[in-house]
């Protein structure tokens, strides 16, 4: 049984004002396997006064001495890798091939932000003035439980890059990613209080940090209705704000695109993560003339999908986090059914053979219209709605006919097609016959899926203002 009673604060682990245990469950097994001790809106305040002291200091460190302070928070993390990766699987329920690209990644955006960091220009001429880049002032990070340790990471790695200190307050249900990634950054070597790290709930710590006078800007990740609240709240103060909210991603696929491969890429990009991810290509849209062929291609490529115990390597879609998200999914399942629309996969309940953990039938409908539920709301879960489309123009009509935009995908055989079709998709990113990652790029959403974006030079760009100063030879 995992005991976590800790906070970390101006560099030390120290005992939370908060009281409340917070239950950690295995998702897989439904058993209790930790209590996590919560901190409170009194330690929130001391880890922004840490914050504060730190930040004059560190805000003058020249960008080498922060880009080598990465690259060690690059390396303690990495060091680390497999006990992430063994938390990732207990308190999330990751498929071990994704749990092993998720602890990975947690350490590899640190020193992607060191890489972006050492060719920053942080002073440049602009007509006869220059223009500088300066850290804004503590930041208020607040990551969600799908990919906690990559969210904490990659966040402090572009707030450090820019020179600002900050204080993170991840998801309470992601209690052992937190306890290996602040141990790790601990023993990177990183001036007091330039980090903090307090695990409370959202409409406590995470509240606290929004309305506090002294966060000059916070990054959050989560649900769209949660970061309309932040913003609400941000606005009275003017506070520099970067929001990664949900999606309902399209994945486009064009009429001349090879099906059995579209088939493929569709799940790759509507089961990732377990359908756990804000960018899951959760509406497919086909040509109507190739809607039999289509479902029989998908059909097919279903046989190398399987949900069940994480730790099996044949294993692609593991649990929901929770039982909430299991029954939330349920629900969906059940909507699509009375809406009119037909399954060709999954449907309600656990898997075939499982009794016990949060597992959903990987679950495919058709005949979706995109008026239907299943085909407005985000479910957060392995469910997939097929659409189909008259023509090109029909399919980009459809594709950006929702209020979220944060990424998108279009498979053809034409790569030169496929790229103005994703020039007329509003969304954050569109990726052309790829599911893969690109570290450098920018991240983030148009319309209801944010604002702001992160990674790359964005990333760090979102820390800093631009200030201009005039007369100077």
């Amino acid at each position: 049984m995992h005991r976590i009673d800790r906070i970390y604060i101006d560099g030390a682990f120290v005992t939370p004002h908060g009281d409340e245990r917070f239950d950690l469950f295995n998702p897989a097994t439904e058993a209790v396997i930790g209590h996590v001790r919560l901190a409170d809106a009194v330690d929130a305040d001391l880890a922004v006064a840490a914050a504060r002291r730190a930040f004059p200091a560190f805000s003058r460190t020249s960008p080498q001495m922060r880009v080598d302070m990465l690259r060690r928070m690059h390396e303690a993390v990495r060091a680390r890798e497999d006990d992430l990766l063994e938390a990732i699987v207990e308190e999330y329920g990751a498929p071990a091939s994704r749990a092993r690209w998720m602890a990975r990644h947690a350490s590899e955006v640190l020193r992607d932000a060191a890489a972006v960091l050492e060719n920053y220009p942080f002073t440049r001429r602009v007509g006869t003035s220059e223009v500088v880049m300066q850290p804004i002032g503590v930041a208020g990070l607040i990551t969600p439980w799908n990919n906690d340790a990559g969210f904490i990471t990659g966040k402090l790695a572009a707030a450090l890059a820019a020179g600002c200190t900050a204080v993170v307050k991840p998801s309470e249900m992601s209690g052992l990613q937190t306890q290996v990634v602040t141990e790790a950054l601990h023993a990177a070597d990183v001036p007091r209080g330039v980090f903090n790290i307090v695990t409370g709930r959202g409409d406590t710590v995470g509240a606290a940090l929004v309305a506090h006078p002294d966060v000059a800007k916070l990054s959050f990740t989560g649900s769209t209705a949660v970061g309309k609240g932040i913003l609400r709240t941000a606005a009275e103060s003017l506070k520099r704000t970067t929001l990664e909210l949900g999606g309902k991603s399209p994945v486009i696929v064009l009429d001349d695109a090879d099906l059995t491969q579209a088939a493929t890429l569709a799940l790759q990009a509507g089961f990732m993560n377990s359908g756990q991810a804000c960018i899951a290509g959760t509406r497919i849209l086909v040509p109507q003339a190739r809607l039999k062929a289509f479902e029989a291609s998908l059909v097919s490529a279903m046989a190398d999908v399987r949900a069940g115990d994480p730790r099996d390597a044949a294993t692609t879609i593991g649990p929901m986090v929770s039982e909430k998200q299991w029954q939330r999914v349920q629900r969906y399942i059940r909507v699509g059914i009375a809406e009119g629309a037909r399954l060709i996969a999954g449907g309600e309940g656990r898997p075939a053979g499982i009794g016990a953990g949060w597992f959903v039938r990987p679950t495919v409908f058709s005949d979706v219209t995109n008026d239907m539920t299943i085909a407005r709301e985000e479910i957060f879960g392995p469910v997939l709605s097929i659409l189909t489309y008259r023509d090109e123009a029909d399919a980009i009509s459809i594709a950006n006919d929702t209020p979220y935009g944060l990424q998108a995908y279009v498979v053809s055989a034409d790569p030169a097609r496929a790229r103005e079709v994703a020039g007329r998709i509003d969304a954050g990113r569109v990726l052309v016959n790829t599911v893969a990652h690109d570290p450098a790029a920018p991240f983030g959403g148009f319309k209801q899926s944010g604002l702001g974006r992160e990674y790359g030079t964005y990333g760090i760009e979102a820390f800093l203002e631009t200030k201009a100063v005039l007369g100077v030879a």
